[in-house]
């Protein structure tokens, strides 16, 4: 199978990438202050890893007078309820076209899924996850105090927190953009989850998370807060999110939980075999990288940083892609809008470390 031919998702094992790491996980599994969320925790720990398509028509008038009939991508959406199981898919509670429900966790999934098409529609053309317009599928409380939201390969699941250090996870459009991400990791370079081609699965999710609250806010790269979890910890956490993408190692600092251990360059990579290999610890470097190089651009990052990204992603990248390998698909990406475009994607890659910065000013891979 060569880079350009993918595996079918249907072919390959169900995934489990959550958007708590184990690690986080695991620290609180020990903790002696949040005995319920250690509990959550443990239970979380030891929890079993658990495409149809839609079009919209579109009526305007033309400068005729005419009427002029367009089908248009549209997401179909289903969202279903576990109640507090661990079986899924649940029972449906939502469907596309169906009014808001009572149960907040239903509508707020439903709305994330929403915000997340709309911009991979809008900033990519790309028409949901699988670019050939794939059902957006969800399933809601599931099991008891889970501490966890997870793309498994076919939906995504939500837990509902333990609700001591964990809050519910769907309020966090991030956290609902960056799951799906990972289903647009999977149908483009389908990067391993081992080691920096894992953490730059989890940093290129992170991307589309953060992509997605900034295009639903519309938001500049400067207004944005470039934080990923902002609210699912507790108001007893000292956190504000579950990381930082412009400024990692600073999202959490907490008695209980430790500090936030992602580094903001090669200096500070982590060599481990826990979290498969340091995936959503290593994830920060390039993270770091993009929003750099989307607030030196300026303007809104998906237009013109987040496109160079998405067409490096989908571009032919190896699966066993590194740092380096992906720094310049990104700067070959660049380079092609402008000088200055790729400059700063240079930069930004230089600045954390991935490749050396000349003499010149510019960098070298």
């Amino acid at each position: 199978m060569t880079i350009h031919e993918r595996e079918p998702a249907s072919a390959r094992p169900l995934l489990h990438q959550g958007i708590i790491p184990s690690y986080l996980l695991a620290k609180l599994a020990e903790s002696e202050r949040y005995t319920q969320a250690a509990e959550a925790a443990r239970q979380t720990l030891i929890a079993p890893t658990p495409a149809a398509h839609r079009s919209q028509l579109r009526l305007s008038i033309d400068e005729n007078g005419s009427l002029v009939a367009t089908v248009e991508a549209a997401p179909n959406r289903t969202i279903s309820d576990a109640h507090g199981t661990e079986s899924l898919p649940g029972t449906v509670v939502r469907t596309e076209d169906e009014p808001t429900v009572a149960d907040v966790a239903v509508n707020q999934a439903f709305d994330g899924l929403g915000a997340t098409f709309q911009l991979l529609l809008d900033a990519f053309q790309r028409n949901s996850v699988d670019g050939k317009g794939l059902a957006l599928d969800a399933t809601v409380h599931y099991g008891s105090g889970y501490d966890n939201a997870f793309w498994n390969g076919e939906r995504m699941v939500f837990g509902d927190g333990d609700g001591q250090v964990f809050q519910g996870f769907t309020a966090s459009t991030t956290v609902i953009g960056h799951e799906l991400g990972h289903g647009v990791v999977q149908y483009t370079a389908g990067l391993e989850y081992q080691g920096q081609p894992g953490a730059l699965n989890e940093s290129i999710a992170d991307v589309f998370g953060a992509l997605t609250e900034q295009h639903l806010l519309d938001q500049t790269a400067d207004e944005a807060t470039w934080l990923i979890g902002a609210g699912i910890f507790t108001p007893a956490v000292h956190g504000k999110a579950l990381r930082s993408m412009l400024h990692p190692g600073t999202a959490y600092d907490d008695p209980e939980l430790g500090k936030d251990p992602q580094p903001a360059d090669m200096s500070g990579y982590v060599t481990t075999t826990d979290d498969n290999g340091g995936v959503h610890i290593n994830s920060g470097i390039p993270n770091r990288a993009f929003a750099l190089f989307a607030v030196e651009l300026g303007g809104n990052a998906w237009e013109t940083a987040g496109s160079v990204w998405y067409r490096a992603l989908s571009g032919g990248l190896p699966a066993s892609s590194t740092f380096a390998q992906f720094a310049r698909a990104t700067i070959a990406e660049a380079d092609k809008v402008s000088r200055a475009t790729g400059d700063a994607a240079r930069m930004a890659w230089a600045s954390v470390g991935v490749i050396k910065a000349t003499g010149d000013g510019r960098s070298a891979g």
